[in-house]
C-alpha cells in the first residue's frame, strides 16, 4: 500500500527528536505513513543540468528519483530537519534542491498537505530557517502549509566530552557562564508536551483533511 503521509527526516542521528517528532505527526494521523531518514539513503544536490525539465524527472543516478516517486504518490508530505552553523542541514538542503525537478511546468507538489519540524539551539536562525521553509512549500512548491513545528535543541558539545574545556565550546558560547556541561541533561522532544501535543494535532489535521 502506497502512504498517503510521508515523513522525511534530514538528522543524522539515531531516534532523533526530528525523528520522533515527525513520527508523532505520522501516528497521530491514523492514515498509512513511510518515514525516510535522508541519511540512510543518497540523496545528492541538485547539479543544475536541466535534463528534468521536460518530463520532471530527475536524471541524476542517486536515489532521488526513487524517493520522488513516492513523494508524487503521497498526499501530505512532513519534512524536518536541523540547523547546525544557524542554516539548514546539508542533507534536508540537497532534499529541498531536488524539488526543483517536480516544479516545472505542472507543479507536481501543488496542493499536497505539508509540515515542518525544525530544531536548534538558537532562537533567531529558527525562526529565520523555519521562514524560509515555509517560503519553499508554500510560495514554491505551491503546497498546503498546516503547520511548522519549532523544537529547542540540545546542545552537541555538552554531550562530547570535551564541553568544559574546549575554546569552541557551544555550552560557553550559548549558554550563562558558570553552566558546566556536567550540570546539562538531555531533553527529549517528549518532555516538550506543548509541542508533542501540537505535533499531534497536525497530524490528527492531516488525517482528517485526507480521509
Amino acid at each position: 500500500m502506497q502512504a498517503k503521509i510521508l515523513g522525511i527526516s534530514g538528522s543524522p542521528v539515531k531516534d532523533s527528536n526530528t525523528d520522533r517528532l515527525i513520527q508523532a505527526v505520522l501516528d497521530s494521523s491514523g492514515l498509512e505513513s513511510e518515514f525516510i531518514k535522508l541519511s540512510s539513503i543518497n540523496v545528492r544536490p541538485c547539479l543544475a543540468c536541466k535534463r528534468c525539465v521536460p518530463d520532471n524527472l530527475c536524471k541524476v543516478n542517486d536515489d532521488f528519483p526513487e524517493l520522488a516517486e513516492k513523494i508524487k504518490t503521497a498526499k501530505a508530505l512532513v519534512i524536518g530537519g536541523y540547523i547546525p552553523y544557524s542554516q539548514i542541514d546539508g542533507f534536508t538542503k540537497a532534499l529541498l534542491e531536488r524539488f526543483w525537478s517536480l516544479r516545472h511546468q505542472t507543479n507536481l507538489l501543488k496542493g499536497k498537505l505539508g509540515a515542518t519540524v525544525l530544531t536548534g539551539c538558537a532562537p533567531e536562525p529558527l525562526a529565520a530557517v523555519n521562514q524560509s521553509l515555509a517560503a519553499e512549500m508554500t510560495e514554491y512548491e505551491n503546497m498546503d502549509l498546516i503547520g511548522q513545528l519549532t523544537v529547542p535543541g540540545n546542545i552537541p558539545c555538552a554531550f562530547c566530552g570535551k564541553g568544559d574545556e574546549c575554546e569552541m565550546s557551544g555550552v560557553k558560547q550559548l549558554l550563562d557562564p558558570g553552566i558546566k556541561a556536567s550540570d546539562i541533561r538531555y531533553t527529549g522532544v517528549e518532555d516538550q508536551q506543548d509541542i508533542w501535543k501540537e505535533a499531534i494535532g497536525i497530524g490528527r489535521q492531516m488525517g482528517d483533511r485526507l480521509k
